[in-house]
């Protein structure tokens, strides 16, 4: 009886030890939740949380590698909320899915998709609201500016040559061009295996040898098995990448461009027509957008400055400068 009474004695002070240390534990996670939701700032009325300056923290330390500091990250945070409300003032609501596709857009530059992007954020301690809520500040706030400042964001082309003549020679004597395309794909449907894709860029290599010109290539192409040849495009090398510049100045008028891999298929553009603009040219057009660019930071920054200086921003006693 004694044996039995004090095993039931000590297993009873086992489950009151375990109920104390869950009751703890609770308690300690309710006191982390309430700390995370705790508002560090308002901003004219708007709250930023502890939470909402880890999770940013975090998001900085992906794209950094350092951890920022925390004045720096409130700064940011408070920035976003300032420019948000001045663009919604003018009008400026950025829809909802032009945020996605930039949120798509950053994970599509990474080699991943969107979910995996979020779930990489949340391992790290961040959330996809936090970047989007940057990629949101950022359009709005572009558009914003870019809309006020309009005029004196313009660029004379006295800028441009002045700047130019500072380049090395070989670079502003360069000239731009023209180029008249015909996409044309050789279809591959999606899933298929590796063996279709092998075979489906031999038929297109094949075309690009016989291929001599766009008035018999363009027809002979549309005849062919699950080939599709895309309407005409006009593209000017002043907007194309290094790369694609290259590729459509080393490939002859009446002729096929190397097969690409796309989504689709294999891609290559038939070469119909290339002539000299008088429009920018690459470098040209660097240096207006790198002149551009530096005016716009300029407004932007002095714009934002007025902002802070108008508004309301009660710190709480941690975050006091």
């Amino acid at each position: 009886m004694w044996q039995t009474w004090i095993s039931n004695r000590h297993s009873g002070n086992r489950h009151l030890s375990l109920a104390a240390a869950l009751a703890a534990a609770i308690m300690l996670a309710g006191a982390s939740i309430a700390r995370a939701q705790e508002v560090a700032v308002l901003v004219d009325g708007t709250p930023i949380t502890n939470l909402d300056i880890a999770q940013r923290s975090k998001l900085e330390q992906l794209s950094t590698h350092k951890a920022p500091a925390r004045q720096e990250v409130l700064s940011t945070l408070i920035d976003e909320i300032l420019e948000i409300n001045e663009a919604k003032r003018f009008n400026i609501d950025v829809p909802e899915s032009e945020v996605e596709n930039s949120y798509s857009n950053i994970a599509q530059h990474m080699g991943i998709d969107a979910q995996k992007l979020t779930d990489i954020l949340n391992h790290a301690g961040s959330s996809a609201d936090s970047l989007k809520g940057r990629l949101r500040a950022q359009l709005a706030w572009g558009a914003l500016v870019r809309g006020r400042y309009k005029a004196s964001l313009e660029v004379a082309d006295t800028a441009v040559e002045a700047q130019l003549h500072l380049q090395p020679a070989d670079q502003k004597d360069a000239v731009g061009y023209e180029y008249t395309l015909r996409p044309i794909v050789f279809v591959v449907e999606a899933g298929s295996p590796a063996t279709a894709f092998e075979a489906r860029k031999r038929e297109a290599d094949a075309l690009r040898t016989r291929f001599a010109d766009c008035a018999d290539g363009i027809p002979f192409a549309r005849a062919l098995y699950e080939v599709a040849v895309r309407d005409q495009v006009i593209k000017f090398s002043a907007d194309l990448p290094q790369e694609s510049r290259d590729i459509l100045d080393n490939t002859e008028v009446g002729h096929l461009t190397p097969p690409e891999q796309t989504n689709e298929g294999f891609q290559m553009f038939a070469v119909c027509a290339k002539k000299q603009t008088k429009d920018d040219t690459p470098e040209q057009k660097k240096v207006r957008d790198q002149l551009f660019e530096k005016k716009l930071d300029a407004e932007s920054t002095k714009y934002l400055q007025k902002l802070r200086r108008e508004a309301m921003i009660e710190y709480k006693e941690a975050d006091k400068r």
